[in-house]
């Protein structure tokens, strides 16, 4: 049967790829269906053929899965951050676990079993940072909201049920103050106009909130007075804080920012240890799973306090931390000097003296520990971006062999590509996926590897 664009076809959705959407097969031919669930029949239009694939969307559904559920939010198909609304919350879990363990299936030699997904008990309002995109609509009205999927078409939401309630309300009263005031709005297309996004932060547990006003100039009018009203309104708000970002570029925030109220910067807590966040930190936007998450991998290395730990990729030093109670000495690296300075600051307020930070590349770095200073880890933990890690730091890692590995990962299949090429030398213990944001198709995931014949 040739497959045609824009033709009907009734067919059964047999799994669920890794972006939560729906698969069939058409005469050995997938079919990619966004909101379509694991055993439903549906009716499909085909939307887009490929040689390899194509992609179709629901016309109608005949015979829904159990696990289907109406949508709590008018827009989630249109935004495309919650990919997984109209599925239960907890076959979103079994999902998850059959996405990882359908990457074990076809990239490793050890067909591990995955272990289920570690779920959040009250999966909604989780985010700790929100980033608003601001602007005019097609008629030409002010708009805040979040990006479409796959466009830059702001869609303004009313209520977002993955956002913290609190920060929400504040970025509403900064845009309808912006609005009142008459202060204009960046255009992508003509690169003119002021305001490009609104960016909150809270502290889940210090409850401290910055608010940044991301611009395309050097201020913008009545900046005292939005302060002021700000701070009237929102007492827990402890920095305000001005973004410059006068470049032609989709990263939201610029070099530059002023204070214009408070020190620069908000706390938290995890684990029982102290952090500060600034506006160019990287924190867990979920730090209630972020705290199951380290727990996880802690749990996985059995640190003692005979053990030197490297931690790659280590950010603002939270999981280091979290591990320098266990071990002899953590070595802490990262690229971005910026969070290097937040982790030995964060070392020092929480009274810490067996971490070092180190800022440079991890290629570089983990080279120079290993070679020059004859620094060898008996454990070595990894978060990489989404990219894993990289040949020089995966042949190092084999190099030095440290009996224990503890990979976390934000990206499952870079993660599966990086395991295979370790397990000549690793047996792979434990994958476990944690569920880090509820409702959408990623997911983190924690592994372990042991060292073959260590005694």
């Amino acid at each position: 049967m040739q497959i045609e664009k824009n033709k009907e076809y009734v067919v059964d959705i047999i799994d669920n790829g890794f972006q939560g959407e729906g698969i069939a097969k058409i005469d050995g031919l997938t079919i990619f269906i966004p909101n379509a669930i694991k055993g439903e029949k549906i009716k499909i239009l085909i939307v887009k053929v490929l040689s390899s694939h194509a992609f179709g969307k629901i016309i109608e559904i005949i015979k829904p899965s159990k696990y289907r559920v109406e949508s709590d939010c008018p827009t989630y198909k249109r935004c495309g951050g919650c990919s997984l609304r109209h599925v239960e919350y907890k076959e979103t879990l079994k999902m998850k676990q059959n996405a990882v363990q359908s990457l074990v299936n076809k990239t490793l030699n050890t067909k591990i079993q995955v272990q289920e997904t570690e779920g959040m008990e009250y999966p909604y309002h989780y985010r700790n940072k929100a980033q608003y995109p601001v602007g005019l609509n097609k008629d030409g009205k002010p708009v805040m909201g979040v990006f479409a999927n796959r466009t830059h078409e702001i869609i303004p939401i009313d209520t977002c049920y993955i956002q913290n309630e609190q920060t929400e309300e504040i970025a509403k009263f900064i845009f309808n103050f912006l609005v009142n005031n008459n202060i204009s709005f960046y255009n992508e297309k003509t690169q003119k106009g002021l305001v490009r996004h609104i960016v909150t932060k809270i502290g889940i547990k210090t409850n401290e909130i910055m608010c940044i006003i991301v611009i395309n100039g050097d201020s913008f009018p009545k900046e005292n007075e939005l302060v002021r009203d700000l701070k009237n309104k929102f007492p827990n708000i402890k920095s305000i804080i001005k973004n410059i970002n006068t470049k032609n570029t989709n990263v939201i925030l610029g070099k530059e920012n002023i204070n214009l109220f408070g020190n620069g910067y908000i706390t938290d807590v995890l684990e029982n240890y102290k952090f500060k966040i600034s506006p160019m930190s990287f924190y867990q936007v979920n730090p209630v799973q972020a705290e199951k998450l380290y727990n996880l991998g802690v749990k996985y290395a059995e640190i003692t306090k005979n053990d030197i730990v490297f931690d790659l990729y280590c950010g603002i030093g939270t999981i280091s931390l979290c591990m320098s109670k266990y071990a002899k000495k953590v070595y802490g690296v990262e690229i971005v000097e910026e969070a290097i300075e937040a982790a030995k600051e964060n070392a020092k307020i929480n009274n810490i003296e067996n971490t070092e930070f180190i800022a440079g590349d991890v290629e570089k770095v983990l080279s120079n520990l290993i070679d020059n200073k004859k620094v060898i880890p008996d454990i070595i933990m990894v978060d990489p971006p989404r990219r894993g890690l990289d040949n020089t730091s995966v042949e190092n890692i084999k190099k030095v062999s440290p009996k224990k590995l503890v990979y976390i990962s934000c990206n499952p299949a870079t993660l599966m590509r990086d395991l295979a090429k370790l397990e000549d030398i690793y047996e792979i213990k434990n994958i476990k996926p944690v569920d880090m944001f509820p409702y959408t198709s990623h997911v983190e995931v924690c592994s372990l590897l042991e060292l073959k014949n260590c005694k």
